[in-house]
């Protein structure tokens, strides 16, 4: 289980403005947690494939400058 609320310095990747709202391919390549280390990239695959409304708002985010 990943909580969420202590990544931080994500990174998003994959995003193509031609598949909104969706944005399938979007993904994300790099976070951390709120002490620096770098998630692993099988937390990263386990974000990615568990917690598609997280990287969904951070999608949304990027694209909004927040």
């Amino acid at each position: 289980m990943i909580d969420v609320e202590k990544l931080t310095d994500v990174e998003i990747d994959g995003i193509n403005t031609w598949d909104y709202p969706d944005f399938v391919d979007a993904f994300i390549s790099s976070a951390s947690w709120e002490d620096g280390t770098a998630l692993t990239d099988k937390e990263l695959d386990d974000l990615n494939d568990n917690y598609t409304d997280f990287v969904y708002d951070r999608v949304i985010e990027s694209l909004h400058g927040e």
